[in-house]
């Protein structure tokens, strides 16, 4: 299988010599990608890149003063974007309710758009090869519109993906705070997971209280707290609420200085547990994770201080990171159904949700089976990955199982 991440770089620029070429043609290939967004909403979403190149191409060219690869990085770039919506709002269908009063759903698809999609951030994607390479001296060769300019790597983290065992892709062009970064597409060949080496097979409960809950196949059960993540989260948010009520140009520049900072802060919390993870349970591991995708959080049964955190936890996010680190080292992660496994006894198998206690986080079964609930929950989905390995495509549990 190949293993995808994206080398990040901060580069330096010499001088403005450098500097207005790449603006340029930054700002000229954002405004090309606008163009052909327009052109594909107008026009019953075609996304064939060969397609739209033979109607776009020669305008591209003239119109935007693009080079060759670059018009056809722009094809690929708008293309790829609406392939993106595009199954985002498949997995978040339209819900009413029919003359019945029962619940339907609809699926959507592009014409759900009501606008184009818009290229607000400049950028610029440029292909290996043709439009950047690698000097000797390790600077880094860049095209623009007129022609190319050296740029600087600020760091030398980056210099291991250049060994020979990668394979290196677009180098997207990006600018943020005064500073400037290359983005990079890398992908390594890794070999596919085995089941029959399977040494761990680890269930994982994510939720708001525990980023995580981790029960293995030994018994032990591994929390890894959230309280630090909720508080930082809601700072930000009183913070951001305070500003917008202000509403001076003053607490608009501290907002536009903060925008993005919470985000990060909580990519590198969901880094840091993926891989506390990894690192935990090594290689020839069997990680299972509840496939949360179209699910829905019942907003209205949450204090409302909490409901931001309930509706923006990126629960996606570390399912990602878990996903690539695992690979990286010989494991696998594994999606399986989240019914009832929050409501599952996992020593007897009854399911009923009474028998969770949400206020004292405890389960408690008639069998006499008492546990933390996420641990609970933990130990369901680890079960689910045992019946997996044992041939079970797709395991999940329903109310007509006993056990």
């Amino acid at each position: 299988m190949d293993l995808g991440k994206a080398v990040k770089i901060q580069i330096k620029l010499n001088s403005n010599t450098a500097h207005d070429p790449l603006t340029t043609a930054m700002e000229q290939y954002r405004q090309a990608c606008d163009f052909v967004s327009q052109y594909i909403f107008d026009h019953d979403f075609p996304l064939g890149v060969f397609k739209l190149q033979g109607v776009l191409y020669q305008e591209l060219r003239s119109q935007f003063r693009l080079k060759a690869q670059m018009a056809i990085s722009v094809l690929r770039t708008v293309t790829a974007r609406y392939k993106a919506v595009r199954t985002q709002l498949k997995q978040k269908p339209y819900r009413y309710q029919d003359e019945q009063g029962k619940w339907q759903k609809q699926t959507k698809d592009l014409t759900w758009l009501w606008y184009p999609i818009r290229f607000r951030r400049p950028q610029l994607d440029l292909v290996r090869g043709r439009d950047w390479s690698i000097r000797q001296d390790g600077s880094i060769s860049l095209n623009t519109l007129d022609r190319r300019i050296t740029v600087w790597p600020v760091l030398t983290h980056w210099t291991d993906y250049f060994d020979g065992t990668w394979k290196l892709g677009t180098a997207k062009v990006l600018t943020s705070g005064g500073k400037w970064y290359l983005h990079i597409g890398a992908t390594q060949v890794v070999a596919d997971y085995d089941q029959a080496q399977t040494a761990h097979v680890v269930g994982v409960d994510r939720g708001l209280r525990f980023l995580a809950a981790a029960f293995d196949e030994a018994g032990t059960t591994k929390y890894l707290s959230g309280t630090r993540a909720l508080n930082k989260r809601q700072r930000y948010k009183k913070l951001r609420t305070r500003l917008q009520f202000k509403g001076t140009k003053s607490a608009k520049r501290v907002l536009k200085r903060i925008n993005q900072r919470e985000n990060r802060w909580m990519s590198n919390e969901n880094h840091r547990l993926a891989k506390t993870l990894v690192d935990r349970y090594g290689t020839n591991t069997l990680f299972v994770l509840e496939d949360l995708t179209g699910i829905r959080f019942a907003t209205e049964q949450v204090p409302k201080d909490r409901r931001y955190e309930q509706v923006s936890w990126p629960f996606y996010q570390l399912e990602q990171f878990l996903t690539y680190k695992a690979a990286a080292v010989g494991s696998h992660v594994l999606k399986v159904a989240p019914d009832y496994t929050s409501q599952r006894c996992p020593q007897c198998g009854t399911i009923d949700k009474r028998q969770r206690d949400r206020e004292h986080h405890e389960y408690r079964c008639v069998c006499g089976f008492v546990a933390n609930d996420d641990q609970a929950a933990a130990m369901n989905i680890q079960q689910l990955g045992t019946r997996w390995l044992a041939g079970t495509a797709k395991p999940r549990y329903t109310r007509k199982q006993a056990g």
